[in-house]
């Protein structure tokens, strides 16, 4: 507790970073067959467009209330409560957590099943010897962040600059080889297009383009370890502008190198199988191992988000004060701790999942909606009450209607996702108020308001509906 805070600050670039690593994971790599199945160029620019609409007001949502409300840290979690009350806000730090957990458990899937290409021990990542293999790299990862945040975001910054190397390349021989006609005899689906209304098209994409813009609140988390305050809002911008560029590329690309009823039955991950058709086996090697770095980086960054935000509740008393303490190096290793506790229960359980990964990964992305839908609607009360902006009335009007929209956004999203995964993630929200009445007990505060015991009973009643939609076979996993 000694240490000096001043050396945990983090500079822009270790900040963009951040957000670049947390949102370059094992997403990007499944772009091509993820929409290739499900529409052709046409519908690409479309659904990227709409999603990439969507993400960047979400973008400047968090740019925005960086600036204007310096004194909230842990951006998810702290605007949450501050807009809407102590329970509203213990759930969307406990949403993003869990979720977060889960997305973590999802990349030892892939990285398990992606040594089993090369290696059958591993299967399809939830053999014994897989699991055990992931849960020594858990355990690996944990004793190193618990060294210092520092180091470990000195290392990522070094993991994000390694795996965007393979994507670039991977970009690089494909406009080499881009085809014309072939661009143009796919752009409306070409060959073997299934029959399907556009908005049925962009719709089959949303939870994956959502899996893949997670991350660009990694700032936001961080924001206590900014250098400069300004330095937030500027990285969450730049990794968006990044990323984005880069998804748009690796989408597009294959469609003018492969026919895309081709592109659409290739195995996963189709950016490695793509690469191996156009220039050869060292194609998919090459990506491959990009994407085992990739994976391990993204997991290194939700590491150090996990247990921040699990440390911000923890100090603010929303969750048991327990979490919110910090060791030597500055690191919250009670909240650490919990995280990959909870992560080594996970992979644990693949070992009786039939397709892990794709329920992770969906999971990962409804459990984000809620916590991001109350940033946005926080951000829109903000703007519409006139707080901290005094007589600029332009400014007020901008964030109005980028919060407008991420607000219209997220509640699309949720749409898209269905009613079966808002039900899965209930079930685990209930058990989840456990650690609220933990802390409220802790304080001798009362528990739940006239309103947010309406909350918890909805959720209660959610949680019960979807264990009997999986006990009565309803709801499949």
């Amino acid at each position: 507790m000694t240490a000096n805070p001043s050396i945990q600050k983090l500079s822009l670039f270790a900040l963009t970073a951040m957000v670049v690593g947390s949102m370059v994971g094992s997403g990007i790599f499944s772009l091509p067959r993820t929409f290739g199945i499900a529409t052709g160029p046409f519908g690409a620019i479309f659904a990227w467009c709409i999603a990439g609409g969507g993400m960047y007001t979400l973008a400047r949502v968090f740019q925005a209330l960086a600036e204007r409300k310096p004194e909230l840290d842990a951006g998810v979690y702290a605007y949450a409560k501050e807009g809407f009350g102590d329970y509203p806000g213990f759930l969307s730090a406990f949403g993003y957590w869990i979720g977060s957990c889960i997305g973590n458990v999802s990349y030892w899937v892939l990285i398990k099943s992606t040594l089993g290409a090369f290696f059958p021990v591993f299967g399809d990542g939830n053999t014994v010897i897989a699991i055990v293999v992931a849960s020594i790299g858990i355990w690996l990862f944990h004793f190193m962040i618990l060294r210092g945040v520092q180091q470990a975001a000195a290392i990522n910054t070094i993991v994000t600059i390694a795996k965007i190397v393979p994507i670039l390349v991977f970009i690089v021989i494909l406009i080499i080889g881009f085809n014309a006609d072939l661009f143009r005899t796919n752009f409306w689906g070409g060959e073997g297009m299934p029959d399907k209304s556009l908005f049925e098209q962009i719709r089959a994409t949303m939870l994956v383009t959502v899996f893949v813009f997670l991350g660009i609140e990694g700032a936001s988390v961080y924001s206590r370890y900014a250098k400069e305050r300004a330095h937030v809002g500027a990285a969450t911008i730049l990794g968006f502008t990044i990323v984005t560029s880069l998804m748009v590329l690796v989408t597009m690309l294959p469609y003018a190198v492969l026919p895309r009823a081709e592109i659409a039955g290739m195995r996963q991950p189709s950016m490695a199988t793509v690469l191996e058709a156009v220039v050869g086996h060292w194609g998919a090697i090459f990506v491959s191992v990009g994407l085992l770095v990739s994976v391990l980086g993204a997991y290194l960054a939700w590491s150090l988000i996990c247990a921040e935000v699990l440390s911000a509740a923890g100090r603010t008393r929303d969750m048991p004060a327990l979490f919110g303490t910090e060791n030597a190096n500055k690191v919250p290793a009670a909240a650490l701790w919990l995280t990959n506790a909870i992560v080594q229960l996970f992979v644990i359980s693949t070992y009786w999942s039939q397709d892990a990964f794709a329920l992770m990964l969906n999971l990962t992305s409804v459990m984000s909606l809620i916590p991001f839908f109350l940033v946005a609607a926080y951000a829109l009360l903000l703007s519409r009450r006139g707080e901290t902006y005094g007589k600029n009335s332009s400014d007020r009007t901008r964030d109005m209607i980028f919060a407008g929209i991420a607000v219209v956004y997220t509640l699309f999203l949720i749409y898209a996702a269905g009613m079966k995964f808002l039900l899965l993630s209930l079930i685990l929200y209930a058990p989840g108020t456990a650690l609220y009445f933990w802390a409220r007990l802790e304080q001798k505060a009362r528990v739940f308001t006239a309103v947010e015991w309406v909350i918890f009973i909805a959720a209660a009643v959610g949680a019960a509906v979807g264990i009997h939609g999986l006990a009565t076979g309803y709801i499949t996993i």
